[in-house]
């Protein structure tokens, strides 16, 4: 599969792969806020050098081709916001995203949200996008439907989040696919319709 764009850009934001220089700015702006890590995967971080060790599996994880992470800034000042990332299983991409406090509530993140699943369902090989988030982060859920993003269900005792506790919690399962319509077939036409792709 051909990688990414490095940049990813919409009207408000700007999408780059991150560099150790954001170490700083991601710590203070939302890697050790209690609040925003609360139902993510990792936990809080207690300093800048557990940030730049993050950042450099996240700069590495775009040459092996598992995982894609991308830099939310805006445009306009080059102000960064958080982070989104894609992790790559075959067909299927599974995002994730954090938004600093200070930005909630703007549509930051499904602007953002909305621009990877846009890029990925054009490649001829990918052909569902999803995510989940914890029944109780309606926020996220939010972000998802608003990005077009289906509710398949619940999954049960599915994600750890470690800033809450350390057993398993439910999730909501949100997806969005490349739909394959086919046309009506004319007389004499072949069997395989024209693939047509809807974000």
């Amino acid at each position: 599969m051909t990688n990414p764009p490095e940049i990813l850009e919409t009207k408000r934001l700007r999408l780059r792969k991150p560099v150790l220089e954001d170490a700083d700015e991601i710590f203070r702006q939302y890697a050790q806020d209690a609040e925003v890590t609360k139902y993510v995967s990792w936990r809080a971080h207690r300093n800048v050098a557990e940030t730049s060790k993050y950042l450099r599996m996240c700069i590495a994880s775009w040459g092996n081709g598992k995982g894609y992470h991308w830099v939310i800034e805006r445009r306009k000042d080059s102000q960064l916001l958080g982070m989104i990332s894609a992790r790559v299983d075959s067909h299927k991409w599974e995002l994730g995203y954090v938004l600093a406090r200070a930005y909630w509530g703007r549509g930051y993140m499904t602007e953002s949200l909305r621009a990877v699943i846009q890029w990925a369902l054009k490649q001829t090989e990918i052909h569902r996008v999803w995510a989940v988030c914890d029944v109780n982060n309606v926020g996220s859920a939010r972000v998802m439907e608003n990005a077009g993003m289906k509710r398949e269900g619940v999954l049960r005792r599915w994600s750890i989040h470690p800033n809450v506790g350390d057993a398993p919690r439910d999730s909501y399962c949100y997806s969005i696919i490349k739909d394959l319509e086919r046309r009506p077939l004319s007389k004499g036409a072949g069997q395989s319709g024209k693939r047509k792709a809807h974000v």
